[in-house]
């Protein structure tokens, strides 16, 4: 009898293929962002039953407004859609949502609607829901170093850290980026240091519980050493089952 997978506490995504996935059926690209909040929905719900603590999901980054006017504010009218609509589900399912990114530039509805969603959710604990919107990783750090400067406080791997935007939560334990791209797009770059990495090449509206699983799986399978040997890993945890 096969052991179950070891499920990730913290799993980040990189939602990559909306827009490829609505070229291919002829759609505005904003049909497949649309088409990208369902498979959220469903993502949200699969980790929440499969014991993971926390997701962190690449919603739209600080490059993303140099993409077409229309898109971007079709984007902002999806994310107020999509907050009115989700955020009650989520708070009856134990989800609590961290908006992770810089605001000052975000219009004060925006503002305003992510403020409010987090407040609704402050006391949920089942499953933590970090979205990454206007976000960069090298904004994250440079923002960090800044706010501890600003205080005069001593830069260290330790504080900078904690001036994080996802300073409230474990560093992720596995990254998943969909679409087929090999790259980490600017995201969480100190984060990641040792994550696992998983690439899918299913666009993200066609990532489902099969592919999540698959993910999980892979991630279960692999030797996390931290810089340490085997030998050191499993003497420091040796198999209770030998044989």
């Amino acid at each position: 009898m096969s052991a179950s997978p070891v499920v990730p506490h913290h799993i980040a995504i990189v939602m990559d293929g909306n827009g490829r996935w609505a070229k291919r059926r002829f759609l505005p690209r904003l049909a497949g962002h649309k088409q990208g909040v369902d498979s959220l929905r469903r993502c949200v719900r699969a980790c929440a039953e499969r014991g993971v603590g926390v997701l962190t999901v690449f919603a739209f980054s600080s490059e993303n407004w140099n993409r077409p006017a229309d898109e971007v504010s079709g984007l902002m009218e999806l994310l107020a859609l999509a907050l009115g609509r989700e955020v009650p589900q989520l708070k009856k399912d134990g989800v609590r949502l961290h908006f992770v990114g810089e605001r000052d530039s975000l219009s004060p509805k925006v503002r305003d609607g992510l403020g409010q969603a987090e407040a609704a959710t402050a006391d949920n604990t089942r499953l933590v829901l970090n979205v990454c919107f206007n976000y960069g990783g090298r904004w994250d750090i440079a923002q960090a170093a800044a706010s501890l400067a600003a205080r005069g406080e001593p830069i260290t791997e330790a504080s900078l850290h904690s001036a994080m935007g996802l300073a409230h939560v474990p560093d992720p334990d596995l990254v998943i980026r969909t679409g087929g791209e090999m790259r980490i797009s600017n995201f969480l770059l100190w984060q990641s240091a040792y994550s696992e990495f998983f690439f899918s090449d299913r666009l993200w509206p066609d990532f489902d519980e099969s592919a999540l699983d698959e993910a999980i799986d892979a991630f279960s399978r692999r030797e996390r050493r931290f810089g340490k040997t085997s030998e050191q890993i499993l003497s420091a945890h040796p198999d209770p089952m030998p044989g």
